[in-house]
């Protein structure tokens, strides 16, 4: 574990992670804070506080929520093939699938926003105009740490994406990095992107990572950025937590939470958090997609974990809103005529390709 990361454990048996000695909280809230900072960051309107030492961050921001201020730790999320701290899997590698057919019209009128890892190259999309035409702050980096492997998770947005681009071809990805190549990213981050995406939402936003909160209820920090995201549609992962303790953000009431389903597409995969809160759910074993170039990895990988079902998801939602605003095009994927019902896992969405 990180130097910075702190395990915290208020409520006995309910841990969470969160940056040592950091409290977030809006303009309004930091001269609240102030008689405990010893530094203050700002970015997009996030107030990121550095306190003295020995304050205690999760009794602190419970105070300052008693008296109406919106605060929270600067919780540290992961992204989903983790499975109770270590990897639930690895990818393996596998070999050339076809380029999804982009029979239907619309498509490119969809723009799924990627907060992940980043995005590499890669023939399904390198000559796309939506990879060219920018500048991409989400490059995908195989080796961050420069010691001659794989990281952890190098790879796992540009396999979100392939599987995205599986079940809605033709769509637009925008790729933003918030994880590093182990999978770490945290609120902050997460708040960071959630202010860029204002100026231009994005049809769909798909984020495959999450974590717990200090009180297990939902950040109000990451709450009042999403419902900025009115015409967005947000899927997030459920866990790989194989509980019922609810994993934010996918928790929170405007997102649509993703538990993932065994290889068969018939049962609760071993590893998928479950629950009420959650809402739908799809394959999250075994999935095949694209993945980078490097070692005995030729662009093309298998892999599980929830991370993943929340991919199925957000490209059903894409290829429904082809024709439908965001919304419709999420009741509709939630509302399947003739699709089952999971108990604690919501309705099933079966996997394109």
């Amino acid at each position: 574990m990180d130097d910075d990361i702190e395990r915290v454990e208020p409520t006995p048996g309910a841990p969470a992670l969160i940056r040592r000695g950091q409290v977030l909280t809006d303009a309004s809230g930091t001269a609240a804070v102030a008689r405990w900072a010893v530094a203050v960051v700002e970015a997009d309107g996030i107030h990121r506080v550095r306190l003295s030492p020995g304050v205690d961050v999760c009794e602190l921001v419970a105070t300052l929520r008693d008296r109406g201020v919106r605060a929270s730790p600067n919780h540290v999320m992961t992204g989903q093939p983790l499975f109770f701290g270590g990897p639930a899997s690895r990818p393996f590698p596998i070999d050339a699938l076809p380029v999804p057919e982009e029979g239907e019209t619309g498509a490119d009128r969809v723009t799924v926003a990627l907060a992940d890892t980043g995005l590499a190259a890669h023939p399904w999309w390198r000559e796309k105009p939506w990879f060219t035409g920018r500048e991409h702050d989400g490059a995908e980096v195989p080796d961050g740490d420069g010691d001659g492997e794989l990281d952890p998770q190098a790879g796992h947005g540009t396999f979100i994406a392939g599987l995205i681009m599986r079940s809605a071809p033709g769509v637009r990805i925008r790729p933003v990095r918030v994880l590093d190549g182990r999978g770490v990213g945290d609120e902050a981050g997460l708040l960071r992107v959630l202010g860029r995406l204002r100026d231009d939402p994005p049809q769909v936003l798909n984020l495959s990572f999450g974590g717990h909160t200090f009180d297990d209820l939902p950040s109000p920090l990451v709450e009042t950025a999403l419902a900025e995201l009115a015409g967005t549609v947000t899927v997030a992962c459920a866990g790989n937590t194989a509980s019922q303790r609810p994993f934010w953000p996918a928790a929170c009431p405007r997102v649509i939470a993703v538990g993932a389903l065994d290889a068969a597409e018939r049962a609760r995969a071993p590893f998928s958090a479950y629950g009420p809160w959650v809402d739908a759910c799809a394959r999250g074993e075994w999935l095949p997609s694209t993945f980078l170039d490097h070692g005995a990895f030729h662009g093309y990988a298998r892999w599980s974990g929830t991370s993943f079902a929340a991919a199925v998801v957000s490209g059903a939602v894409a290829a429904a809103a082809r024709n439908l605003s965001p919304g419709e095009a999420a009741a509709r994927v939630l509302a399947r005529e003739g699709g089952r019902l999971i108990p604690d896992l919501g309705v099933a969405i079966p996997t394109s390709g």
